[in-house]
């Protein structure tokens, strides 16, 4: 077995890279006949496992993401300090809704059947779950939408958040930090999601709005993954999400220890995709380039006094 183990540096913990069947075929080669069922019984006697692939390792890194970790941490401290609103956003997976296997496992008498394939003809529809995190006061709203994961739906539900909800947590704020993901709806490239921002959050709602965007591949980092996504995919693990009533229960029933309290409301505004934003009009946008890593940094002020 030497040249077929590998281990974990901090556990007694080893596995092989060949089937049991694999190892049964080299054992026979040697004159030794076991069964696999007696192989995997003995490996277990000398502490192998099996072990899945985890996503553990970051792979060919940006240049700039430490520098950029290091500048997101120093703007929260910022906004934080000020007592003005800093909130962690994202698009959580697309579920469909009906009567489909949802990963996980719940204590129950006997497996719930659902069915055995996943087609989208037989979901009464897709739910978009658009998430933001308020990090200072441990709350999480979630919008859950029923067409297209847009730009213009990431904004709207931000400019909705901070209507309903928001602004009562900081009236004399003027200024507002938006952890975000590199890339979707919400990423550093679209160009109708900086347009949305200009449009609807700085010049309506009267908002000088910073962006700081997490490096490509490190979405895992967003404050948003672990502490809202996480504790609500945990909550409905092994349940089926059958209507859209039962998945906005789920959300709102999710909790923490820490104290984690979230909202979830349904939204039936059907979004277009493929909307475009011509250079003239980005020309117009007041976009102020932060000096560092300026591709994932930006502040958006407003174009007027706010009316």
């Amino acid at each position: 077995m030497q040249d077929e183990t590998a281990g974990d540096p901090m556990s007694e913990q080893k596995w092989h890279r060949s089937s049991l069947r694999h190892l049964m075929d080299e054992l026979a080669q040697l004159g030794y006949w076991l069964s696999h069922t007696t192989i995997a019984r003995l490996l277990k006697e000398m502490n192998y496992s099996l072990k899945a692939n985890t996503k553990r390792l970051a792979g060919c890194q940006h240049p700039d993401r430490e520098l950029q970790f290091q500048y997101i941490a120093s703007q929260r401290a910022v906004f934080l300090g000020a007592g003005l609103p800093v909130i962690s956003v994202d698009t959580k997976k697309k579920e469909l809704i009906g009567n489909f296997k949802n990963a996980g496992q719940e204590w129950c008498l006997e497996a719930r059947p659902v069915n055995d394939h996943d087609f989208e003809q037989d979901a009464l529809g897709k739910a978009v779950p658009y998430g933001i995190y308020d990090q200072t006061h441990q709350r999480g709203f979630v919008y859950v939408g029923q067409s297209a994961d847009t730009p213009q739906f990431a904004v709207e539900m931000i400019v909705r958040w901070w209507q309903e909800i928001g602004q009562s947590l900081y009236p004399n704020a003027d200024k507002i930090l938006i952890l975000a993901d590199a890339g979707g709806s919400n990423g550093c490239r679209p160009r109708l999601w900086k347009q949305q921002l200009q449009e609807l959050l700085a010049d309506q709602l009267g908002l000088e709005v910073t962006i700081c965007h997490y490096p490509t591949g490190a979405s895992k980092w967003n404050p948003i993954e672990h502490r809202l996504f996480g504790p609500i995919s945990v909550n409905w693990a092994g349940k089926p999400l059958r209507t859209f009533e039962f998945l906005l229960a789920c959300i709102r029933g999710t909790t923490t220890k820490t104290g984690l309290r979230v909202e979830a409301i349904l939204v039936e505004k059907v979004y277009q995709k493929g909307i475009k934003v011509t250079n003239e009009v980005m020309q117009t946008l007041k976009i102020e380039w932060h000096s560092v890593c300026p591709r994932w940094n930006y502040t958006i002020k407003p174009r007027c006094a706010q009316i």
